[in-house]
């Protein structure tokens, strides 16, 4: 019997040799009896994305809720309506709720203000989180979650949708591959008509439009995505410096935050431009990366326009699909929690999102001052 580490199997171009070392190997024994269902509490309701976790859940057998804490009564009895929650799943207070049911992990779907302090009730009881993108609202936040993290040895981890479009993944391996030759630009593109014209749910839209509760407007509700796709990209690589620019176009309907924002990030030999907007005509998540001999541009969550070296004009490819555990936030969290999988330099991973964080930080601030932020990196 062969015994090599999940994660080598299934991550083949994303993964480090950093992280291949601290994998713990794993062996499918014959007989052996299957994986227990991995323990998760909902920590929060006001974050619309809570929506599509709860409809999915029924598809995973991997994963058991055990518990809700929310202040808001009347908000999880929403959505007991909806999916169905049993009464005994609701509790007031997350440490209550973590005391009495023993989660592995917590899912918050909070303000992003407030992930800072559910991650740190969470880290008293060693038990990991998975927060909405994006981390926090501030580097000094982010600082003191990994601090936190370290600390406590638990896994901090951030779910972006576009961690999950195949299409990603497929510019990400040509990159790695050399396909497209060494990366010179990234242009990336995110965002909506905005969160009041596609209608978000009223305790969603109050905290997404106030710069204490999201640290911005469409700076940090959009270019967040854009920001991560390059760190990844970029292995983790902060750039030169960080100039941004962000727009009030509709100020009667967002009179405390942007509504529309650009980011532009120096490095040694590219350069990437993040394009957030609740402006757009329709909604959008797609990515042009340009490297030395050839481009990838991602079309929704599956597709890529591609041109490679000595081809005549470009193709329009299916990306091929993601496989578990790679595919979607739950079963991602459930093989590391299981130790399948560990999560160092990938799109959800904390060490890649101190880096998102330092660069929204920096982005801000440009913004504010008009002037352009230079970084350095991190120390550890």
């Amino acid at each position: 019997m062969r015994c090599l580490p999940t994660s080598l199997s299934l991550r083949p171009l994303r993964i480090r040799l950093a992280t291949l070392l601290t994998v713990p190997l794993f062996c499918a024994l014959p007989g052996a009896a299957a994986a227990q269902p991995i323990r998760v509490a909902i920590v929060g309701l006001e974050h619309g994305h809570v929506q599509g976790f709860l409809a999915s859940l029924r598809q995973h057998s991997d994963v058991e809720l055990v518990g809700v804490a929310a202040t808001d009564p009347a908000l999880f009895a929403k959505y007991q309506t909806e999916f169905g929650l049993k009464d005994t799943l609701y509790y007031r207070s997350e440490a209550n709720m973590i005391e009495k049911t023993h989660p592995q992990a917590v899912l918050v779907y909070t303000s992003i203000a407030e992930h800072r302090h559910a991650i740190e009730i969470a880290a008293q009881y060693g038990v990991s989180v998975m927060v909405e993108k994006p981390l926090t609202i501030s580097l000094s936040d982010a600082l003191a979650i990994r601090d936190t993290a370290r600390h406590s040895n638990i896994h901090v981890l951030v779910n972006y949708e576009t961690t999950w479009y195949a299409s990603n993944t497929s510019a990400y391996d040509d990159v790695q591959q050399g396909k497209l030759g060494e990366i010179r630009r990234v242009v990336v593109h995110d965002g909506h008509q905005g969160p009041k014209e596609i209608g978000v749910q009223p305790e969603f839209l109050s905290w997404l439009t106030d710069p204490a509760q999201n640290g911005a407007g469409a700076l940090y509700d959009f270019c967040c995505y854009g920001v991560d796709l390059m760190t990844w990209l970029m292995h983790g690589q902060p750039p030169i410096s960080v100039t941004a620019v962000a727009n009030h176009d509709k100020p009667s309907i967002y009179p405390k935050v942007d509504d529309d924002a650009t980011i532009i990030l120096e490095y040694p030999h590219a350069q990437a431009v993040i394009m957030a907007s609740w402006n757009w005509p329709f909604a959008r998540k797609d990515m042009e990366v340009y490297g030395a001999t050839g481009y990838a541009i991602t079309v929704a969550a599956d597709k890529v326009r591609l041109r490679l070296p000595h081809e005549d004009q470009e193709r329009l490819i299916t990306a091929p699909s993601l496989t578990g555990p790679d595919n979607n936030s739950l079963s991602y969290l459930a093989a590391v929690l299981n130790g399948q999988l560990a999560p160092q330099g990938d799109l959800t991973a904390l060490d890649t999102n101190i880096v998102v964080m330092q660069i929204l930080d920096a982005a801000r601030e440009s913004a504010r001052t008009g002037k352009t932020v230079k970084l350095n990196r991190l120390g550890d």
